[in-house]
This record gives C-alpha cells, sequence and structure tokens, in this order.
C-alpha cells in the first residue's frame, strides 16, 4: 500500500489522484488551504482522507499541485519533512526558477520537476477527471539533480498514468511552453474581453456564436488565481511570445486594410501547415 500525500486538490492534484487510486494499491491523503475544496475531494472520492502538512513524514511520494509562485516554497517545506526514500514532484508550468530556487536545497535529490500537459479550462476538485494524462507528454527538467532511485520512482508512477516523458531543460522548457500554452490562454482571454467589451449585450454574443468562437475563447474560462502567477513567472518568455504575436497581426490588418488579398490568401494558406503539425502530433499520442 502506498502512501500518496496530494497538496493542492485542484484539477490537477485531483486527476493524479484519482487516476493513482485507481491503478496502484494506495492512500491518497489531500491537503489544502481550503477546507471547501478538500471536503469536496473527499466528498467526491478524490482522496481518501484529509490529512495536513506533517503527513509527508510518512509518505511514499508527495504531489505539489499548488500555484508556481508557492511551488517552491511548498516542496522545501516538504524537503524538509520528509523521510530518506520519499518521491516529491511537481506539477508546474514554470520550470525555470522553481528549479533555481531548490537547486541548493540539502533533499534535492528527492525531487523531480514536472510538467503534465494536460488540463481543461475547469478548475477545483470539481474538475478532477479520470484519464486526464492517459497519452499526454510529462515533460521533466533537471533530472540529472534527481537521486536515480527516487527518479526510477517517479517513472514508474508516471508510467501508470500512461504519459510519455520527455526530459528539457528548466530554460528550454519555459521559453517553448510560453509560445505553444501560455500565449493561447493570453490570446483567449482577450479576444473573450474584445468581445465583451464590444457586444454589450449577451444575448447577441451567444445567438451569434458558433463552435469556432466557443472553441477559440474555451481557455478564457480559466482560473486567474492559477494563471496570474504562471504569466508573472514566465513574464520574460511570455512577453517576447506577445511581441511575435502582436507583430503579426498588425501586419494582418495592414494586409486587410489595403485590400491585398493575394497577400491575405498566402498568409492563411501557408498558416495550414499547423494542420500537419498538429496531425502528427495527435499520431505520436497514439503510438
Amino acid at each position: 500500500m502506498m502512501r500518496i500525500v496530494v497538496i493542492g486538490l485542484g484539477l490537477i492534484g485531483g486527476s493524479m489522484a484519482l487516476d493513482l487510486k485507481k491503478r496502484v494499491p494506495s492512500e491518497i491523503i489531500g491537503v489544502d488551504v481550503s477546507d471547501a475544496h478538500a471536503e469536496t475531494a473527499l466528498d467526491k472520492g478524490v482522496i481518501d482522507r484529509i490529512g495536513s502538512i506533517g503527513d509527508v513524514k510518512e509518505a511514499d511520494t508527495v504531489i505539489v499541485a499548488v500555484p508556481v509562485n508557492l511551488t517552491a516554497k511548498v516542496v522545501s517545506e516538504v524537503l524538509d519533512l520528509i523521510g530518506e526514500n520519499t518521491l516529491v514532484f511537481d506539477v508546474g508550468s514554470v520550470k525555470e526558477s522553481i528549479c533555481k530556487d531548490l537547486s541548493t536545497h540539502l533533499r534535492r535529490k528527492n525531487f523531480v520537476a514536472a510538467h503534465p500537459i494536460a488540463g481543461t479550462e475547469f478548475s477545483g476538485p470539481d474538475a478532477a477527471i479520470h484519464g486526464l494524462f492517459d497519452e499526454k507528454v510529462n515533460i521533466l527538467c533537471e533530472t540529472e539533480k534527481s537521486d536515480w532511485k527516487i527518479l526510477d520512482k517517479a517513472l514508474s508512477l508516471f508510467k501508470l498514468l500512461n504519459m510519455r516523458i520527455k526530459m528539457m531543460h528548466p530554460g528550454e522548457h519555459d521559453r517553448h511552453i510560453a509560445y505553444v500554452s501560455h500565449l493561447s490562454h493570453v490570446s483567449s482571454f482577450m479576444l473573450g474581453k474584445t468581445v465583451l467589451e464590444i457586444e454589450r449585450s449577451e444575448e447577441h454574443i451567444f445567438d451569434m456564436a458558433g463552435s469556432g468562437f466557443a472553441s477559440t475563447v474555451r481557455l478564457a474560462k480559466s482560473s486567474p488565481a492559477t494563471w496570474t502567477p504562471i504569466f508573472m513567472g514566465n513574464k520574460d518568455n511570455l512577453l517576447a511570445s506577445l511581441d511575435g504575436f502582436i507583430k503579426n497581426l498588425n501586419e494582418f490588418r495592414a494586409i486587410i486594410e489595403q485590400e491585398d488579398t493575394v497577400e491575405l490568401s498566402k498568409i492563411m494558406e501557408d498558416t495550414n501547415y499547423i494542420k500537419k503539425v498538429l496531425s502528427g502530433i495527435q499520431e505520436d499520442a497514439e503510438v
């Protein structure tokens, strides 16, 4: 029976708890700053019991799924308390600052810096679902700083979650994730904001909105409590991605203003290449 402590019972922590309960003999102990979240997680069967930070002393594995601005602090507190063979990993989408803050901890070898590329636009323990991580990529950073036995334990758990593993430098991770994830959320939030400012009547929005609009602004339903720390934690890379995005928007605007239909069509045709890229990603996931 594996004893697993999950700190942070939102979408990622809760979904991981659900699947580990199903796939490995375990006791799942939940810890959350919100008593309401902890009670909801218990009522929904996401966890077996509500615990406290002290429970990590007897844990086999500790999953830290808190906002990224709190991750290093919580992981450090956990590392101060755990046993010699306890695995600790986080799930944050910003890695460089977390790895840097924990680099000198005396028990750094017990920590695995992870980022499962999975999620939905929903948050909290009510959002936890089975199978969230199946065939998803899990990026691990600075694995050379983790004890090989600890890393092997982490890889075994990720295998139970049916995740595909990629190793990456934390700075490289943050640079790439700014474009393929963080910028997507910014654009979704800003499209939603733009439409809300122009269409003062919500009735018109609902009447005219098609599936394209709904899918594009889906991420705008994401939790500000989660995404504000992410945007700030990856500020420099996000600003660089925004500069590129704004440049392309301005160029696109100018082409429309000039009624250059040939260039307009060419840009969209060239960008259609993204279908091939995404198709390749999907095929890799199905292998």
